[in-house]
């Protein structure tokens, strides 16, 4: 079985892929970033007089994308404690990753997902987080 996942209540792609996709009793989310639903404002970024980044707040950040992947999840008739593996992108690890893991530790307390966290370069839009997540669903 195979079923795609849209959702208004998560920021539209910023490409041409679903929010997700169940395969079997296995959801797996796209990466999903920190722009708000609605108005893909994201949160924490902070832009000078001709519209170039100058800086953003990796916690506001932090606490949009966990919504954002919550609200796929429950699209999907899934349930934050469904999730079994976690891979976190930060474009600044050094700078980041303290701030994200005390957070992540808050959203993810009793959940045992496994996680990895890369640092990258970039990612698509100006945005400093993205998760990729795949949930366990209970069988039909």
């Amino acid at each position: 079985m195979s079923d795609t996942v849209r959702t208004d209540q998560a920021p539209a792609p910023v490409g041409a892929y679903p929010h997700a996709r169940r395969v079997g009793n296995l959801l797996f989310l796209s990466g999903v970033g920190p722009r708000r639903p609605g108005d893909n404002v994201i949160p924490g970024n902070v832009y000078d007089a001709q519209g170039r980044l100058v800086g953003y707040d990796i916690e506001a950040q932090c606490h949009q994308v966990f919504a954002n992947v919550r609200a796929i999840l429950e699209a999907s008739g899934a349930r934050w404690d469904a999730l079994v593996d976690v891979t976190v992108f930060l474009t600044d690890m050094a700078r980041d990753f303290a701030a994200y893991n005390r957070l992540y530790a808050e959203y993810f307390a009793g959940v045992d997902a496994c996680r990895t966290t890369l640092g990258i370069t970039a990612l698509p839009t100006p945005i400093a987080i993205e998760l990729k997540c795949v949930a366990a669903l209970k069988g039909e």
